[in-house]
């Protein structure tokens, strides 16, 4: 259930099976909200028979369980998701940057953005946090950049151009190297007060 690189885990599933185990890699995302409410989501790479089997086990901990395919296909989708929190959290920094620059009330914005086509897990959830001087760790910064290293390694390997994600993994490392890797990921808005020369956070 750890976060791994998707061949990490191909490999790993075909040693196993030789020893006549039964290999499931199974990340899970929904924050430390979701570990503490057990809502956490669970995508799950294996054979469709073993899914079966383990499925009970999985519902323990989260409310969406989902077979996404053969050992590696777990990993391959949590890297994804990580993109997007990555992205997602670039975003939400740039349009909080932006709000605060032209004087907007940063709350009043977060209602009506989250609700609309722009909102996401980051903006309702990191967004306020981060808008409040709330650095505090969900999930740390060296954490994502340890999960954005899987993302560019696989990419690398598939020859394959990520420019968001680059520029997204440029600013978390900017981020941990001032300090902030042990700082929740919303941190990432240290960087963009640095850029801009402006507060995002309140006070």
């Amino acid at each position: 259930m750890s976060t791994i690189a998707p061949e990490g885990a191909r490999s790993l599933a075909a040693r196993l099976r030789a020893l006549g185990l039964a290999p499931l890699d199974a990340p899970v995302t929904g924050g430390d909200v979701g570990a503490r409410d057990g809502t956490l989501t669970v995508m799950v790479g294996c054979d469709e028979a073993d899914f079966a089997h383990a499925a009970p086990l999985f519902a323990a901990l989260g409310r969406r369980i989902v077979h996404v395919g053969p050992s590696g296909a777990g990993q391959t989708v949590k890297a994804a998701n990580q993109i997007l929190c990555a992205v997602h959290t670039m975003a939400a920094c740039e349009a909080l940057a932006f709000a605060r620059a032209a004087g907007v009330d940063v709350a009043r914005l977060l209602e009506v953005v989250t609700t609309g086509a722009g909102g996401s897990w980051v903006l309702t959830h990191l967004a306020p946090r981060l808008a409040a001087g709330d650095l505090a760790p969900g999930f740390m910064v060296k954490l994502l950049q340890k999960d954005l290293a899987i993302v560019d390694r696989t990419a690398r390997d598939a020859e394959l151009p990520l420019p968001a994600t680059a520029l997204a993994t440029q600013l978390f490392r900017a981020t941990a190297a001032a300090g902030g890797e042990k700082l929740g990921t919303q941190a990432l808005g240290l960087a963009y007060e640095a850029l801009t020369g402006r507060r995002i956070r309140e006070g």
